[in-house]
């Protein structure tokens, strides 16, 4: 019915429709996992005889696990309760500013924007010669110590500086900022180990000064480290590589959502509802790989952005672009709006060897890549290890895979035989337990300690079991605890008589992990909880056994 109106609706209906299923089933396993948690903060507030929800637990279930906040104020209502929702907007309000003082400290360090606006006021914006120049000559126009404008600056002062002109890349499009030096013309030295642009147009120069002095208005001589600068253009190019390749083998839905590019490596972040398949993966490494023996030149050009798209330039979603824009194109395969630097021919590359992909957001997967001689050291340490496997296994490198995977199908068979040794010796202790019940107002309470190591699994089998045995239609409360990895565990669970004197399982069990310094929560016929204070295992037997009396008189 739309279709007219958005033919992207018909067009992309298989990739809308994944998306959207995607989504869907996200956050009904978000629903699930938060559901648990508010249930069990809610009967710790009601516990402890509170009226409102704290607003940190909110913001927890918000933070952490994405839970909406009009379901925490819905649910906590059905329960009773109201959600202390200012305690909640002020964590909220907290994180987003922190978010941002952290953006902005990155590229302003201890100054605020107005120090650098003055000077640009007075100077003018850096003229940028880096594209053609890894070197050349400079006025200092402005210092900043400690975020604080001055005249000058000394040996071991933390500084900014800013030039007239610079050959140094400031951090943008992915691409991190250049280091190198600046030597002034009275024989100091500035030791250059990162360049931002806190404001349009002014490039500042954060280091150390070496030694000497350095004054507003010096000549100098500034000098990137060109190893690294060309390590970084590698990187970059073979990341409008690997978003061209993506495209070709998924289509323009893979589009970039990020980068980031460094000396001998990338990442590259770009949009698909799922994960991309091995097989795919491995096409697009190759065809990046044969694009470089390819020997396409790599070139940039300023047009305006109209005609930049007309060539079919991509255009990165949500950036923003003046009238003039620089486009990259490596030969015929890829055309791109970019303002880093890159290689002159994609030979210079070497080699590029895709590590995986993975999901960083809904919808957001983000493949991670080494370039030129990094990803042949990352072979040749690979090839190692193969080899090393090879004198193992004793097979040749094409069976290692069915030789593992035999050797792993006998480990784990072996693993289920110990576990079933373990739980069957864990059950022999059943009879036992039941004969050491003690009489709590008509309850049969069985509690105790099982040997350190009994998994939660095996604790709760054993649990059941011993209250299965309790015969007769006797009220029974069954409360075990174990140490695993360090870590008290207990499982508890009531028989229906219990249950209809007022005993459930989860407010047992939440007694006991609030001893043992953790939580707990489960169904009131079994639950389960844990803490980190082993040693408080006594304490929390004596909570359960106090709360049993005090519910069953």
């Amino acid at each position: 019915m739309m279709g007219q109106q958005y033919p992207e609706l018909v067009t992309d209906r298989q990739r809308i429709e994944t998306v959207a299923l995607a989504e869907e089933a996200a956050f009904v396993k978000t629903l699930k996992a938060g559901t648990n948690i508010l249930d069990n903060a809610i009967a710790d507030t009601k516990q402890s005889g509170g009226k409102v929800l704290a607003g940190d637990k909110a913001f927890l279930l918000h933070d952490t696990w994405g839970f909406p906040i009009d379901l925490t104020l819905e649910m906590a209502a059905e329960q009773g309760l109201s959600v202390d929702e200012d305690g909640f907007r002020r964590l909220m309000k907290q994180q987003r500013d922190q978010a941002k003082a952290d953006a902005q400290a990155k590229k302003t360090g201890h100054a605020g924007v107005g120090a650098y606006r003055e000077i640009a006021d007075k100077a003018g914006e850096t003229d940028f010669i880096g594209y053609s120049d890894t070197q050349g000559e400079s006025t200092i126009v402005g210092i900043l110590v400690d975020g604080v404008s001055s005249p000058a600056a000394t040996e071991g002062d933390e500084v900014e500086i800013v030039l007239d002109r610079t050959p140094f890349y400031a951090e943008g499009g992915g691409q991190i900022g250049d280091t190198g030096r600046i030597k002034v013309e009275s024989g100091a030295v500035i030791e250059i180990r990162d360049c931002q642009k806190p404001v349009p147009g002014v490039y500042v120069h954060k280091g150390v000064v070496q030694f000497g002095e350095v004054t507003v208005g010096a000549k100098a001589e500034a000098a990137i480290d060109i190893r690294r600068r060309t390590a970084i253009a590698r990187a970059h190019s073979a990341t409008h590589l690997t978003h061209q390749a993506l495209r070709d083998a998924l289509g323009p839905t893979a589009a970039q959502a990020g980068s980031e590019n460094q000396p001998g490596r990338f990442r590259f972040d770009f949009g698909s509802p799922s994960a991309v398949p091995t097989a795919v993966m491995t096409d697009v490494e190759q065809k990046i790989n044969e694009v470089l023996a390819r020997d396409l030149d790599v070139h940039a050009e300023i047009l305006s952005l109209d005609e930049a798209k007309k060539q079919g330039a991509i255009a990165e979603f949500g950036e923003k672009y003046g009238e003039r824009v620089r486009v990259v194109t490596i030969g015929d395969f890829s055309k791109e709006l970019c303002g880093g630097t890159h290689v002159h021919n994609t030979s210079q590359l070497g080699l590029v060897k895709l590590l995986g992909e993975s999901s960083i957001g809904s919808g957001v997967r983000r493949i991670e890549a080494l370039v030129g001689v990094d990803a042949y050291n990352f072979l040749a340490r690979e090839h190692t290890v193969v080899a090393q496997l090879q004198e193992l296994i004793k097979g040749r490198p094409e069976e290692l895979p069915e030789k593992v995977s035999a050797m792993l199908g006998k480990l784990k068979d072996a693993e289920k035989e110990i576990e079933k040794f373990r739980a069957e010796k864990v059950l022999q202790a059943a009879a036992g337990l039941v004969e050491s019940a003690k009489d709590v107002h008509g309850i049969a309470v069985v509690t105790g300690q099982v040997p350190d190591g009994t998994s939660a699994d095996d604790l709760r089998k054993l649990v059941l079991d011993v209250r299965g045995r309790i015969q007769g239609g006797r009220p029974a409360v069954v409360a075990l605890f174990t140490v695993n990895n360090g870590k008290p565990l207990t499982v508890i669970a009531t028989n229906e008589a219990a249950r209809e004197r007022g005993l459930k399982a989860g407010d047992l069990v939440r007694a006991a992990a609030k001893t043992l310094g953790g939580g707990g929560g489960g169904k009131p016929d079994v639950a389960q909880g844990g803490g980190q204070n082993p040693a408080a295992v006594g304490e929390a037997v004596d909570a359960v056994e106090r709360l049993v009396a005090d519910t069953a008189k």
